[in-house]
């Protein structure tokens, strides 16, 4: 079965229940990239409670004389010792900045931690290692066996501090009642 694709960069992945994989049990994933070759995404309301910004600065050989206070998200299952910021679209680096949109950008080189190590880089940040991604088809097709819901991504919901209602914001964003939803899939 062929799925018609709509490009999905920039938008939000909204986890349904009984999905069915637990990496992603109420998760909220930005959409980076959606092209015919797959997806890559990013977990924004995951946070990895063992791992400070400051202590990752200095696994990095990074100096630090005002850095944010930036959490650490876990991005997605692979490639977990790969950062990624995603960020306001106020900051670019020449040697690695995607453009998702007009509003939001990602980064995954060591320059955008140097300026936020020096309390400088975009306005809105949110660090994930590692990171989600998909084949070609396979993220159309987990949303064809309801296992997402997609919707616009809203600053608060991407860059906001209250990771534990990033899921039900996001519902409430779309206009659905979290306790409304089902698991079970159906076709009229």
């Amino acid at each position: 079965m062929e799925f018609a694709s709509t490009n999905l960069s920039g938008k939000l992945l909204v986890a349904m229940p009984g999905m069915g994989d637990p990496r992603f049990e109420n998760a909220v994933v930005y959409v980076c990239a959606h092209t015919e070759e797959g997806a890559m995404g990013l977990v924004v309301n995951k946070p990895a409670p063992e791992i400070r910004f400051k202590d990752l600065l200095g696994q990095l050989q990074i100096e630090a004389d005002a850095p944010r206070d930036l959490r650490v998200h876990i991005g997605g299952p692979v490639e977990h010792g790969r950062g990624f910021v995603l960020h306001s679209s106020d900051y670019h680096s020449e040697h690695g900045t995607l453009e998702v949109d007009e509003n939001t950008s990602m980064t995954g080189t060591t320059d955008v931690l140097r300026e936020l190590a020096h309390g400088n880089g975009p306005k809105a940040s949110l660090l994930a290692l590692g990171y989600s991604g998909w084949g070609p088809l396979q993220l159309e097709e987990e949303i064809g066996q309801n296992g997402w819901l997609t919707c616009d991504a809203r600053d608060d919901i991407v860059f906001g501090r209250a990771n534990d209602l990033k899921w039900s914001a996001a519902l409430k964003h779309m206009g659905i009642n979290p306790l409304t939803l089902s698991s079970e899939a159906g076709h009229a």
